[in-house]
């Protein structure tokens, strides 16, 4: 290790924690178990705690990182893997269709950082028809909302959007110890696999989206209450629902059907 990577102070603005625990990373890399010939993706490689052994088991590997003196650090210290590929960029405007890979073929990984982690989520979601599979580590908290289900408090806007493109498993927890500087939360890593076909295919995903992002943005209230801007009275009863549940209450299906009414009331269907 250099002394200009030794030396490099982790930037509150960029959300960096710094993975060092060994075991930590080989469980890690076994759960993402690499395999010569995938088209690994690592977002946000840091100073390459997880880019080595990446590397030594899949010798192509693309990383996307922000921060230009990690940059710098990364492409000396893995200037001699010729399939190493470095852009230098915010991921959160990166365009994966960019990388050329074939549908279903990509394998997304990183220490995501926990700033940007939802819109992050959220972007990736645009590009699921690409994605084999994806392996986070991830604040805990938001990993408990991917993986939240109905009645949960922490079920929310996320897990249904996640839940509806991807099969969400919570795999384990990462202590604050294992990294630099350590963080105040705990962390988990998440693997979450686009479903080929969907469980739940709405007509229209944007009415979909809409429907649960209208529901969840005044999540103490009925659905009666927070759905009455969407559909009518006649609507909301024929929904087969109990109008006085709150958003938290309903499944992935109950939103997929409440979106089928709307779209029915548009015209789209």
């Amino acid at each position: 290790m250099s002394n200009h990577e030794s030396n490099h102070r982790a930037r509150k603005r960029f959300g960096q924690n710094f993975l060092h625990d060994q075991h930590v990373i080989a469980r890690i890399v076994k759960a993402i178990t690499p395999r010569e010939g995938q088209v690994l993706v690592e977002i946000g490689p840091g100073k390459g705690a997880i880019t080595q052994p990446l590397l030594e088991a899949c010798s192509q590997l693309t990383t996307i990182e922000i921060d230009r003196d990690l940059a710098a650090i990364l492409r000396s210290r893995f200037a001699e893997y010729p399939g190493f590929r470095l852009i230098e960029q915010d991921v959160l405007e990166f365009d994966f269709a960019s990388l050329n890979a074939p549908p279903g073929s990509l394998r997304i990984l990183g220490n995501l950082p926990y700033n940007i982690s939802t819109p992050l989520l959220f972007h990736l979601l645009r590009y699921h028809h690409l994605i084999a599979d994806m392996v986070f580590m991830l604040q805990l908290e938001v990993v408990d909302r991917l993986a939240a289900q109905p009645g949960d408090p922490e079920y929310g806007r996320l897990s249904v959007m996640m839940q509806y493109h991807c099969k969400v498993e919570k795999l384990f927890k990462v202590p604050a110890t294992a990294f630099v500087p350590q963080p105040k939360v705990e962390s988990a890593i998440v693997k979450l696999t686009p479903w080929r076909p969907l469980p739940h295919p709405a007509a229209n995903v944007d009415t979909f989206a809409t429907v649960v992002r209208t529901a969840f943005n005044q999540r103490r209230k009925t659905i009666r209450n927070t759905l009455k801007n969407l559909l009518s009275s006649e609507q909301l009863a024929n929904l087969e629902l109990d109008l006085s549940l709150r958003p938290e209450n309903l499944s992935l299906a109950d939103y997929v059907r409440i979106a089928a009414i709307l779209d029915q009331k548009s015209g789209v269907m």
